[in-house]
């Protein structure tokens, strides 16, 4: 890995939160992810499943993690299972974890190699009266491709009818919807390093520069500074392109008079980063770009302001929804009949203003969270208001990352990176 190593403290705390959730003599298990083919000998760069990882700090594939806090025999009560390492994958493959390297990275005592799994497996369930499987329950979730977890919770279902199943989603959800501080060092971190991408881009950035040369200085920024990459597929949309909320393309000029919407974030650790920005192609904005900006700029500073302990992040996007109301009514993109006559279920605003302010980040771009239940100090959220104006070939969205925070304003983890419109343009005409 090209970050540095974390402190085991991060995963011997978060087992042991997850372990004082479970019910009386159950077993929980975690898998690795696969390394998905593409064709041929091809396959595409791993990606650690994030509970795993959460769990223990392992990044590597064909792992499993097994906890069983009420096992008999004290040493069963964290288990690693480790593909085996040997000199032939050492040359083939690069090292792998040995067993004194997992204990050192993970605190995981008892390591034992894969294909001890099934009888090791079958000595914990004889004990067991449950065990909880770890589905993919996150709202946005795509679940068609089969997993290493799905394959996992099919065959073992099979395996152990008898046993009570339980459900890991919940817990984890609540554990990883608010960050250690370890973990939000980590997070500044992957904040910092797209601090500098934005602010190579401020500089490289001028008429007649490509979408995709722009994405390159970011990617070039990222890994010299040991970052895994993008946290998600970047958005680099100047002029029209702006008003598509995935565009993802990137592979069109960009022209003078226009404005680039950068939605990118850097990927440390496996924690995620997530910024926007839209900047002008010439390095000056015109007088209506400046007025777009800053009513996006209000919606996001007042919005920030409801970010604190207590609030329903459903009704914190319906106030959002008033602000940007207010905005677009002054920018004479709604009048009062259109709010008169708006539809309850999809307001007037969504013409323009169409996603939602505020998501969960953390080990995923849009991490894990309980979304039904109150904001509480330690979670991170992003703030990203934004207005879309096809006709003008404009689109200006603006967002941060922030930290919910007792008794005072959420901390914003991006302030070193630009954000008013004469700190971009001094930035781009120095």
């Amino acid at each position: 890995m090209k970050y540095e190593r974390i402190d085991k403290r991060l995963f011997e705390k978060n087992r042991k939160n997850f372990m004082q959730a479970m019910k009386e003599n159950t077993v929980a298990v975690f898998n690795s992810n696969d390394i998905y083919p593409i064709s041929a000998d091809s396959s595409m760069p791993f990606e650690q499943h994030r509970d795993i990882f959460y769990l223990s700090g392992v990044d590597q594939e064909e792992s499993i993690l097994v906890m069983f806090p009420d096992a008999s025999d004290e040493k069963h009560r964290e288990i690693l299972f480790l593909k085996e390492t040997n000199d032939h994958i050492a040359v083939w493959e690069g090292e792998k974890l040995t067993k004194e390297a997992a204990f050192e990275s993970t605190g995981v005592k008892t390591v034992y190699w894969l294909q001890q799994f099934d009888t090791i497996f079958n000595q914990l369930m004889a004990e067991a009266e449950g065990i909880y499987f770890n589905t993919n329950e996150h709202l946005r979730a795509n679940t068609e491709t089969q997993t290493r977890e799905d394959r996992f919770i099919s065959k073992y279902k099979k395996l152990y009818p008898a046993h009570q199943v339980h459900k890991s989603a919940p817990i984890m959800h609540r554990l990883r919807s608010v960050k250690d501080e370890i973990e939000l060092n980590l997070m500044q971190k992957a904040c910092d390093i797209t601090e500098g991408a934005f602010k190579r881009v401020l500089e490289f950035t001028k008429p007649g520069v490509w979408e995709h040369e722009i994405e390159a200085e970011i990617i070039h920024e990222f890994i010299r500074n040991r970052s895994n990459g993008f946290a998600y597929t970047p958005i680099i949309a100047s002029g029209k392109n702006a008003c598509v909320l995935h565009y993802v393309e990137n592979n069109q000029e960009c022209k003078d008079g226009d404005v680039i919407l950068m939605d990118f974030g850097a990927k440390y650790a496996n924690y995620a980063s997530d910024q926007t920005r839209a900047i002008p192609v010439s390095g000056r904005y015109t007088d209506r770009q400046k007025e777009v900006y800053n009513a996006v700029l209000h919606v996001k500073k007042e919005s920030e302001k409801l970010l604190v302990p207590g609030t329903l992040i459903p009704e914190y996007h319906k106030e959002v929804g008033k602000l940007m109301e207010e905005q677009l009514v002054k920018l004479n993109l709604l009048d009062k009949t259109d709010i008169k006559n708006q539809n309850p279920d999809w307001p007037a605003y969504k013409k323009y203003f169409m996603h939602g302010t505020s998501h969960f980040i953390g080990l995923d771009t849009h991490d894990s969270g309980l979304y039904h239940k109150p904001i509480e100090a330690g979670m991170v959220f992003t703030c990203e208001p934004g207005i879309y104006i096809p006709n003008e070939n404009l689109g200006i969205r603006l967002e941060d990352d922030l930290i919910i925070q007792d008794g005072k304003p959420a901390k914003n983890m991006m302030t070193g990176i630009p954000l008013e419109i004469e700190e971009i343009e001094e930035y781009m005409n120095k």
